[in-house]
């Protein structure tokens, strides 16, 4: 038994990816019918924002990767939504939301749309919690909007020693020749088993890929597919280095953090976790998931249920 052989067999018993297909309710999972049926849509003057939220009390925004949407959190907002009001957005360019035409894509604009979305719906302090492409978004956030922010949870994704990231490279080329999601997504949408093959969504992001529902490829693929410019747009939004230069502002915020890391990613650098740890001066330190693959965080939802629930010390 290899090492990541033996990692993952530690990990099953979290495995979670084939999420409980019982309807949505005010307290059930939400699999993909009752995900599409809690989405709402916030009119900003970036556009319409498209989100799903569980729960009532204190806000958490929870920040999804590319090509995911929302539907990533489903797992967190069942198990978090007793302590927290859980809100999931799509990011601009990403999911169901509607960015008004000529809108950047950018991280630093979804960002700012954020703040706004957030003054949308009421809300003025939240705990973040983000994955990929988000956890550099939730950077960017507390260097603009510190005193909104009461905790970051970060699990893999951009910093600024890997942003963008090098695996990240050819996709940026193909969306700016307006390829990408024809060339990568479409296919993957198409054939199922080839999303969850070695070289699809699956095997390259996620630990279990045989769990990755048809529902879920279709839930994440569907626009992205129908909506390519946006789609080819938010890849090319990515190729600066939108945290370039932040290390020395982010070494002065003193919000808790912690960083949940999966250590069996292809995207992104193993040296990430260790140097969010030291970036940040209120760090809870690094915890290693051995086996585990870029959107674990969604494979997992108990795992990141639990770290959130010690950072944001409810005790239940």
């Amino acid at each position: 038994m290899n090492r990541r052989t033996f990692a993952l067999s530690g990990l099953g018993l979290l495995a979670a990816t084939a999420l409980p297909a019982r309807a949505a309710g005010t307290g059930g999972a939400l699999d993909a019918k009752g995900f599409h049926a809690s989405r709402r849509f916030l009119p900003t003057p970036f556009g319409d924002i498209a989100y799903v939220e569980r729960g009532k009390g204190p806000a958490a925004l929870f920040l999804h990767g590319f090509p995911l949407n929302g539907f990533q959190w489903r797992g967190q907002l069942e198990r978090l939504s007793p302590y927290r009001r859980c809100l999931a957005p799509d990011f601009m360019g990403l999911g169901y939301t509607r960015p008004r035409a000529g809108q950047s894509l950018a991280p630093a604009a979804q960002a700012d749309m954020l703040a706004t979305f957030l003054d949308g719906l009421g809300e003025r302090y939240v705990d973040l919690v983000a994955n990929d492409s988000g956890t550099g978004v939730a950077q960017l956030f507390l260097l603009k909007y510190p005193d909104r922010v009461r905790s970051l949870l970060l699990t893999n994704g951009d910093t600024e020693i890997d942003c963008p990231p090098p695996a990240l490279l050819p996709v940026i080329d193909l969306g700016k020749k307006g390829a990408f999601a024809r060339q990568w997504l479409a296919p993957w949408l198409a054939d199922h088993d080839l999303a969850r093959s070695k070289d699809g969504l699956g095997g390259l992001t996620f630990t279990y890929p045989d769990k990755l529902s048809n529902a879920a490829i279709d839930m994440y693929l569907g626009p992205l597919v129908a909506n390519q410019t946006l789609t080819n747009g938010y890849a090319v939004a990515l190729e600066a280095n939108a945290l370039a230069g932040t290390a020395a502002a982010l070494r002065e915020k003193g919000q808790p953090v912690r960083i949940v890391w999966g250590m069996a990613d292809p995207t992104f650098s193993p040296k990430g976790p260790g140097y969010l740890d030291a970036l940040f001066p209120n760090s809870g330190g690094v915890r290693e998931v051995p086996g585990a693959m870029l959107f674990f965080p969604e494979e997992f939802p108990d795992l990141i249920a639990e770290e959130a629930k010690k950072l944001w010390g409810v005790n239940a």
